[in-house]
């Protein structure tokens, strides 16, 4: 009898056992995770769940009962010891289980600071599990003083939440301004004065030297000579991709899980999908940490298991909440020259992306239309003229016809 383990029980996993069983798929499912609930969405952790908005049952993908209605084994709290891609076995502690296919959404892990410099000391945190967020919930309560480290989206998301629950913030990023690696100057320039319009001071070109405290962080050592008191600390300095297991079975490691366009490892019978994988894109290779990659990458590599050949193309977007700002991204700005800004209604903008005359990206700040637009014309292939884009008469829904 045919059998799918998937490794991870993340978006990707679920998405992926979901696909099987809606394909049509009779044989055994297993689901694999190493957290104690079912499977959950990950964004609202750093908004509404750490704002005390959003109930953790509201968390589920799916509830519980679905996986045995589906005919699923959801095994949580589980480890993946090893993976034997020629016995085609997965070890979990002492039990031995055989697959026909194993997918593996080992999804990623957050990049912590050195024990060197006080990254071991109670009260320092970061944003990625449920368990995560849990253990800092009851910090944030007003007049607490928090540093953040790392003024990338998770670090401004968990500042925008301190900030908005009467918490003294401090966010420190060592590159010259915030979203540096991700977004354009503008970009940059419209979430430093959103934070710093909400009371949070938010220190660029400065990094964290090292945290002090006995058993407790305490304090924390700037690299510009200056001195904090902290009650406790979040660290959003990036994530890696879980490739470990991967790696010990001696699967291809490029930036991630190899794959190519299905999804396929350099194993036979073994796939990924998710942050883990990377694949290609566009002449080279692409490694996507979002949830539409995630589900969309993963329903793709249940439907190849399914015999179906397709290739995953990747369509990107994210998006982040701080304060009263949406931020909607559609496209990837790799390579861009030049931006184009678009003043929408009200505090709606937007900032469009060109390489020459191409258009790859737009960030939307509160413009949902514009963001639509862009993604619908980057998605077709076309690129209307920067001065069109630019220019407050035109109408974009016009764009898309020309």
């Amino acid at each position: 009898m045919s059998h799918v383990i998937v490794v991870g029980a993340g978006q990707a996993g679920s998405s992926c056992v979901a696909k099987l069983r809606n394909e049509g798929f009779d044989g055994r499912i297993t689901l694999i995770g190493n957290e104690p609930v079912p499977p959950y969405q990950r964004p609202p952790l750093s908004k509404a769940y750490l704002l005390g908005e959003m109930a953790e049952e509201r968390l589920y993908l799916r509830p519980e009962s679905f996986y045995d209605e589906q005919n699923i084994d959801l095994r949580m709290s589980t480890e993946v010891t090893a993976i034997d891609t020629a016995a085609q076995t997965v070890t979990l502690g002492a039990e031995v289980l055989n697959y026909s296919d194993l997918v593996l959404a080992t999804g990623s892990a957050p990049i912590r600071l050195p024990a060197a410099i006080g990254g071991e000391l109670g009260g320092v945190f970061t944003v990625r599990t449920l368990a995560d967020v849990d253990a800092m919930a009851e910090r944030f309560v007003e007049g607490a003083r928090v540093l953040i480290v790392g003024g990338g989206y998770i670090g401004l998301e968990a500042a925008a939440v301190a900030a908005k629950k009467g918490l003294n913030t401090t966010l420190v990023e060592m590159a010259d301004r915030i979203l540096q690696r991700v977004a354009a100057q503008n970009t940059s320039d419209f979430f430093r004065d959103l934070h710093r319009g909400h009371g949070v001071d938010l220190r660029e070109g400065v990094g964290l030297q090292r945290l002090t405290g006995t058993g407790q962080v305490s304090g924390a050592e700037l690299t510009d000579g200056t001195t904090l008191e902290v009650d406790f600390v979040i660290v959003g300095i990036g994530i890696r991709p879980g490739t470990a297991l991967a790696e010990a079975a001696g699967l291809k490691i490029d930036n991630g899980i190899w794959t190519d366009s299905q999804g396929r490892t350099s194993a036979p019978h073994v796939w990924a999908a998710g942050d883990c994988a990377s694949f290609p894109y566009r002449g080279g290779r692409l490694r996507l940490e979002s949830v539409p990659n995630a589900i969309d990458q993963a329903e793709i590599v249940a439907r190849n298991i399914m015999g179906a050949g397709v290739d995953y193309v990747a369509k990107p977007w994210f998006w982040s909440d701080q304060f009263d700002v949406k931020l909607q991204i559609a496209g990837l700005n790799t390579g861009f020259d030049h931006v184009v800004t678009r003043a929408g209604e009200g505090d709606a903008v937007s900032f469009w992306y060109y390489r020459g005359a191409e258009l790859l990206a737009v960030d939307a700040m509160n413009d949902p239309r514009g963001y639509m637009v862009g993604k619908r014309l980057i998605e077709a292939g076309k690129s209307p003229a920067a001065e069109l884009v630019g220019d407050p008469a035109t109408d974009l829904k016009a764009l898309l016809k020309a």
